[in-house]
């Protein structure tokens, strides 16, 4: 069976600082209604390539392709417009406002000269509902009352309010308790399942194995391999990550 056309993908894309060189040749892809994980120790280049697929720092070379065409991400508008958004670790939610005016900040509904107030809380509210949340018990809490879960909760709802087809997720259960990381691997799963391509960012195998399709290991600015998750384990994935293992020296093992 042939696998599906990669919604977003790049091919030997390259970023460096100066003399050192923080990404060699990259080749990474994102399938719709799948989640992809990105996994690599400290310094491997995560962040690197998700500021490059972002628009925040543009990969020097390499080719970028959105649904099958070649495309640039100069800046983070020209993501926004593909419909990549990436949720940050700190999640860059106002703890002064609630759920509704989070989920449109800097992108508020206008009536007139004032704000849609009821459109947007009508839309907020159905984006929630259509992801299955029910954690939240009125849209017009403060952001500020909110547990760690339910924040990650809004700003991924946030990131899916505007038709986004590629969601990208930084450390998004860091710092949670068990019962939240549950709640918030059980809506990245949604997110996939409703079609769009996940990205998940993690120092945690556990969750990756969890709610991931697939996993890339990054170590030291080269990508060492793309697994299917229901096809590896964890020691394997940590071999890949502390340079114990890499698809050449697996070839090589298969050939002696």
């Amino acid at each position: 069976m042939k696998s599906p056309s990669p919604i977003l993908e790049v091919r030997g894309v390259t970023k460096s600082f100066g003399a050192v060189d923080v990404l060699q040749g990259i080749d990474f892809s994102v399938e719709a209604g799948s989640v992809t994980a990105l996994v690599g120790d400290n310094g491997a280049g995560k962040s690197t390539l998700i500021k490059g697929l972002a628009g925040i720092q543009p990969f020097d070379g390499g080719t970028i392709l959105f649904e099958g065409k070649e495309v640039q991400l100069h800046d983070p508008r020209a993501a926004s417009q593909l419909g990549i958004e990436v949720v940050y670790q700190d999640l860059a939610l106002c703890d002064n406002l609630d759920i509704v005016q989070n989920m449109f900040l800097g992108r508020e509904l206008k009536r007139g000269m004032a704000l849609d107030e009821g459109h947007m809380e009508s839309r907020a509210g159905e984006t929630l509902q259509s992801l299955s949340v029910r954690t939240v018990s009125s849209l017009r809490q403060k952001v500020s009352s909110l547990s760690g879960g339910q924040r990650q909760t809004v700003a991924i709802a946030r990131s899916v309010l505007w038709n986004n087809k590629v969601v990208i997720l930084d450390e998004p259960t860091a710092a949670l308790g068990v019962a939240q990381t549950e709640q918030v691997l059980a809506l990245v799963r949604r997110l996939a399942d409703s079609g769009l391509g996940v990205v998940i960012i993690s120092h945690n195998l556990q969750d990756i194995f969890e709610v991931a399709d697939y996993v890339y290991v990054l170590y030291l600015g080269t990508m060492v391999t793309r697994l299917r998750v229901a096809e590896t384990n964890s020691g394997e994935v940590v071999e890949y990550i502390t340079g114990g293992k890499t698809d050449l020296t697996a070839q090589n093992g298969a050939n002696s």
